[in-house]
């Protein structure tokens, strides 16, 4: 892929997070294919590394627990040392809610019985992961007076999950979406805008990316209710994201700071 001037990322280093995941693995393809250096990190070693030689020579493996503070100093010490420079940070670990059985989803998804556990590892790694990756890591940016740092948020974080998306066609329920998912990232929101404002004068720029809904064998009610929600009728795939974070991590975005770029089909408009 051919890529104009401004939006190119070549001899820059991008650390992306949660990288072996649905999204993470075509946002390290995307930067690569701009130009860049890209670091494939998450929680497995093998997959990173597995990651990695997949997109070739302009790409390396280093595992991380980005809610772990030791584990995130060493992979800034590793980015630094083997690649010499750091300029875009994409803050994409996540957890989205899994139940470990479809008997037990419903009940436990309820607000009421939600676990308190999952509640806290959602924190942990949504809210506290994004903090140390861009404390530690935005740490190093903002020393050398350069760097873009992308924060994945979510349509979630803007309007609140439709309950009724998750009803098949006989009307039964079939789960809820959980309170800490639109809550972390909500979060993840606010502190956007408070590290732009904060690490604006560094020469930083912190933006945030919210993706609609992904395309990835749910049922058909849900893929169909989901299409009929969204004015562009369809949902996303992984591959449109693809432009905005190559936007957001370039040049081309040189005065685009503290801003939540939605790329949604239009979900949150209604």
């Amino acid at each position: 892929m051919k890529v104009a001037k401004p939006f190119s990322l070549v001899g820059k280093t991008a650390v992306v997070t949660g990288a072996a995941g649905l999204l993470g693995r075509h946002h390290c393809r995307a930067m690569v294919e701009a130009g860049a250096r890209v670091v494939v990190t998450d929680l497995d070693q093998g997959a990173c590394d597995s990651i990695a030689r997949e997109l070739g020579d302009s790409a390396l493996g280093i595992a991380a627990d980005v809610s772990d503070l030791r584990s995130v100093r060493e992979l800034s010490a590793e980015v630094l040392s083997r690649a010499g420079r750091l300029d875009v940070l994409v803050n994409n670990a996540a957890i989205d809610d899994k139940f470990e059985s479809p008997a037990s989803t419903l009940e436990c998804s309820r607000f009421e019985n939600y676990p308190l556990e999952k509640w806290k590892r959602s924190l942990d790694v949504n809210i506290t992961g994004v903090f140390l990756c861009c404390q530690v890591l935005g740490t190093a940016m903002a020393e050398t007076g350069r760097g873009s740092i992308i924060n994945v948020a979510s349509t979630y974080g803007v309007v609140a999950p439709d309950h009724s998306l998750y009803r098949n066609p006989e009307g039964d329920q079939r789960f809820f979406k959980s309170a800490s998912y639109p809550t972390t990232k909500g979060a993840v929101l606010a502190f956007t805008r408070f590290l732009a404002a904060y690490w604006g004068q560094a020469g930083i720029r912190i933006n945030a990316l919210s993706p609609g809904g992904v395309e990835n064998d749910q049922e058909d009610f849900f893929v169909r209710e989901y299409a009929r929600r969204t004015p562009l009728k369809r949902m996303a795939t992984p591959e449109d994201f693809t432009g905005a974070l190559v936007f957001l991590a370039s040049d081309a975005s040189a005065y685009v700071t503290g801003a939540n770029l939605l790329v949604d089909g239009g979900f949150t408009i209604w």
